[in-house]
């Protein structure tokens, strides 16, 4: 199970979103760029995609760049 968990800081990742998340600067951090540059240029999917992310963080669900998943350990 640990070789299928992120490096990243989960905590880190939680305060990204909710204080730049429209800019899509959480998805950067967590080495999703394509992703990362489309919340940049639609201000995080309108709204939307901020909702469905702050899901995924909180339930430890979302995956990094490298498809692990990144918690709050």
């Amino acid at each position: 199970m640990a070789d299928n968990v992120s490096k990243k800081n989960g905590i880190v990742l939680l305060l990204l979103l909710l204080l730049v998340g429209v800019f899509g600067v959480h998805r950067f951090y967590a080495g999703r760029i394509g992703t990362g540059i489309i919340f940049l240029f639609t201000f995080g999917i309108f709204g939307l995609g901020l909702i469905y992310d702050l899901i995924l963080v909180v339930t430890q669900k979302l995956k990094d760049g490298e498809g692990k998943n990144i918690t709050f350990d």
